[in-house]
């Protein structure tokens, strides 16, 4: 029988041999693992890449690492001192004998599927924190992974991670899910925000974003209904459960009413579709915030097989709906990457993933913030021009709608009005791209029509 996770990491301590991670992308997502990451014995952090060598001392030292523990100097020497080793060369940590464990949370899309291909042409576990990457390229990654003996693994502690882990309790229960999703912040005319508007919707104050560590980028993207449409996909992609063909709806629901309102509308929800993924708001259409909502957190809703059941629902004081036949678990909130080490480990000493793509269910089609003319240039997730929608990847490939995560830094051939998908046909692109090259041999290898 194996040990737990930490009697295995506290024994490769004893012996030595402690597990070796190295992380690429320095953000606030890394920052918090890393907080972390010191705190298991066992477990060394090897190396961190990041563009900006300052930017990763910075981030270690707001994570409470002593300026004694990293520095520059060769990867090799690191792992013998058990010390840290800071770079701009991804390549040199990715081919490093003796990394175990290679975490990619830099965001970039097209980096991401570089640093995974060779992450895994070098036979190490790989950590996907880069879930815009894991959307335009992540099943055909996964698969790659799989025939080389190593873990490709949704990063624990993001949501997408938690709720297939929810997902994969209701399904090993026994029970059919009906929907599984998260919460966010979310208003219809959210989707025309831009890095200009975005910190007058979160209503942060002057000070706060004059501190600097805050990306209006980012931070626009969750606002404008992009991350939220990549996570859905991401999910979908990983349980199997197909987007609605309208994409997302983010109804407005706070946690009393997750089976009430994630259900099927055949019986009084606000579900197309049963075995599907959704977003609720936590805010009222009039922008007033919900009672006991879930902006935090994740949920999974699941369906009684008969009255028996029915009765162990009402009886252990589960969640349902007025039928008694839906029911809901969640969890209010996520520690994003504080919780990142669980995927780690899992993946490093158990040969397992907190999450893997299976399948091409879900896609991510570029759609027009406002009226676009020829000539003007997309600048991708966050940004001023397109947001991301999601669609069931089937209806995507049909339409040749154009990746959200691939329309960064490409020309638009043609008019496009506010609130309409972009398609290949409408941009200018290089066809012999390694990532839209990967991303076409996806489609041909998971093709959603078949």
């Amino acid at each position: 029988m194996r040990n737990s996770l930490l009697q295995e990491l506290a024994a490769r301590a004893e012996a030595g041999k402690p597990l070796r991670v190295g992380v690429i992308g320095a953000g606030k997502f890394a920052t918090m693992f890393f907080s972390q990451a010191r705190r298991l014995n066992g477990l060394h952090l090897a190396g961190v890449v990041d563009l900006s060598r300052d930017k990763a001392s910075q981030a270690l030292r707001r994570a409470g690492w002593p300026d004694e523990q990293f520095g520059a100097g060769d990867l090799g020497e690191a792992m013998k001192a058990g010390s840290t080793r800071l770079s701009e060369d991804a390549e040199a940590l990715l081919s490093a004998e003796g990394v175990d464990v290679v975490v990619e949370a830099t965001g970039d899309p097209v980096a991401g599927i570089r640093h995974a291909s060779m992450a895994i042409e070098q036979g190490k576990h790989l950590v996907m924190v880069n879930v815009e990457a894991d959307v335009v390229a992540g099943p055909l990654l996964a698969q790659r992974a799989r025939r080389a003996g190593v873990v490709y693994s949704l990063a624990y502690g993001d949501q997408p991670a938690l709720i297939c882990e929810l997902v994969d309790w209701a399904r090993c229960s026994g029970f059919q899910v009906v929907c599984a999703g998260k919460g966010t912040k979310y208003l219809p005319q959210y989707h025309a925000s831009t890095p200009d508007t975005v910190w007058e919707h979160y209503g942060f104050s002057q000070a706060k974003v004059a501190g600097g560590e805050l990306n209006p980028r980012m931070f626009n993207s969750f606002l404008d209904g992009t991350k939220s449409a990549i996570e859905m996909a991401a999910v979908a992609n990983a349980t199997g459960l197909q987007p609605q063909a309208e994409g997302l709806n983010f109804p407005p629901c706070g946690q009393d009413r997750l089976a009430e309102t994630c259900r099927p509308r055949s019986s009084g929800g606000g579900l197309s579709r049963s075995g599907t993924v959704e977003v609720v708001s936590s805010l009222e259409r009039d922008g007033r915030p919900l009672p006991g909502d879930l902006r935090w957190g994740v949920y999974v809703t699941f369906e009684a097989p008969n009255d028996y059941v029915k009765e162990c629902f009402r009886e252990y004081g589960l969640q349902t709906d007025g039928s008694g036949s839906y029911a809901a678990l969640y969890r209010p909130v996520h520690l994003v990457g504080m919780e990142l080490s669980v995927s780690v480990l899992k993946a490093g000493l158990a040969g397992e993933a907190t999450g893997s793509p299976v399948a091409f269910a879900g896609d991510v089609v570029a759609t027009a913030k406002r009226d676009l003319s020829a000539g003007e240039l997309l600048d991708g997730e966050g940004g001023y021009t397109v947001y991301g929608n999601l669609q069931p990847s089937a209806a995507a490939i049909r339409s040749q709608g154009l990746p959200i995560g691939l329309a960064h830094n490409v020309t638009l051939l043609n008019d496009v009005p506010a609130g309409a998908p972009i398609g290949w046909s409408d941009v200018r692109y290089d066809p012999a791209d390694p990532a839209v090259l990967i991303r076409g041999e996806m489609e041909r290898t998971f093709n959603p029509a078949d």
